[in-house]
């Protein structure tokens, strides 16, 4: 049986949150089955967080390389992954994608045929890189009748799509420019990795977890059968509730009592989104305040391995103050730890502040 804090300890070791790693950012990325990408500066953060050495630069090569790239995979959620893993996983999560289609768009298709829609779409971004708003209106002008809002977003749900650069580099403004993998990647030799290893892999980087946590990540459902065929592949555990919690043999367990670092979590970190039930890593009565936006994942404080605060980083004429909103009373000695590890962030996300300060608001 594994207790909450078992899991906590856990899920720092897999997240290279117990201590910074020596991974190089690539083989980071890979290890944790990419970072959550929804805006340009969350994924350098998540691995400066994490490794022992990480500068901006050493992710913006990886992307204008293309060793790297940003694109929807998990929930239809823009990703950074790496190149061979963004070819591997798409076609799993297709599903996902055309989920993600809703009916009312659908309907505003107008008779529109979404597979035309998609090899016409295909075409257009293997012409020159589009956004979504250009694709649809390029779009409507094939199918007038249709609304080009619901046309661009056919289109993204049926091509596997790239972000590329400029977009996805340390403070890129603007909306993303999109291709096709495939043009931006190259063909490739077919898929490495089976759906039953996709699963592995989230064992791996976020277990001991329930069938109904990878779910909640990936966005798919059925991955009973998945589990269950794979045998010998995992191990399981049970929870102080009685779930059934699987894992790949081997991996990290550390003491429950294990010293954890504080640690500034970017914007929609994984940690907090990689499972049915986060309460490994954040109470249930902190979550309304988390998730008070939807759509919206701020940045996250761990105290003791557990979200206890908020932060944001707030510019003002060449000054940086790094604003850390406690969601409840963090200890004097904690609060000394944050100060130094956030005077650390604002060297790295402000180098070019002229005034740097770290400042704990008294209530969230």
């Amino acid at each position: 049986m594994l207790t909450r804090r078992d899991l906590n300890r856990a899920l720092l070791a897999r997240q290279l949150l117990l201590e910074r790693s020596p991974l190089g950012p690539l083989e980071a990325i890979e290890r944790l089955v990419g970072l959550p990408a929804q805006a340009p500066n969350p994924p350098y953060v998540g691995l400066w967080t994490r490794l022992r050495e990480f500068q901006v630069e050493d992710l913006s090569g990886l992307l204008t390389s293309r060793a790297a790239v940003r694109t929807p995979l998990m929930r239809a959620t823009p990703h950074l992954v790496s190149a061979r893993d963004a070819m591997d996983i798409r076609p799993f999560l297709q599903v996902v994608q055309e989920r993600s289609l809703s009916d009312p768009l659908r309907e505003r298709l107008r008779g529109a045929d979404p597979g035309q829609v998609v090899e016409a779409g295909r075409a257009l971004v293997e012409q020159r890189p589009y956004t979504v708003k250009e694709l649809g209106a390029a779009l409507a002008a094939q199918w007038p009748e249709a609304d080009p809002a619901a046309l661009g977003a056919a289109a993204r749900a049926g091509v596997a799509l790239v972000q590329v650069p400029p977009h996805g580099l340390w403070g890129a403004v603007g909306q993303p420019a999109y291709t096709s993998a495939e043009h931006w990647l190259g063909a490739g030799d077919g898929p490495r990795m089976s759906l039953d290893d996709l699963v592995v892999r989230y064992f791996a980087a976020f277990g001991p977890a329930t069938v109904r946590d990878v779910q909640a990540w990936s966005g798919l459902g059925g991955l009973r059968e998945v589990v269950e065929r794979l045998g010998d592949r995992l191990v399981d555990y049970r929870s102080e509730d009685g779930s059934e919690l699987l894992d790949v043999p081997d991996a990290p367990l550390p003491h429950p009592d294990t010293p954890a670092p504080g640690r500034y979590l970017a914007d929609f970190d994984a940690t907090l989104s990689a499972y049915d039930d986060s309460t490994r890593i954040m109470d249930d009565r902190d979550r309304r305040d988390v998730f008070a936006v939807p759509g919206v994942v701020p940045g996250t404080v761990l105290v003791d391995g557990f979200v206890r605060a908020i932060w944001t980083i707030d510019r003002k004429k060449g000054a940086a103050t790094l604003v850390v909103r406690p969601l409840f009373q963090i200890p004097t000695r904690d609060v000394q730890e944050l100060t130094e590890e956030g005077e650390r962030l604002l060297a790295f996300a402000a180098p070019d502040a002229t005034r740097r300060d770290v400042r704990f608001n008294s209530r969230w």
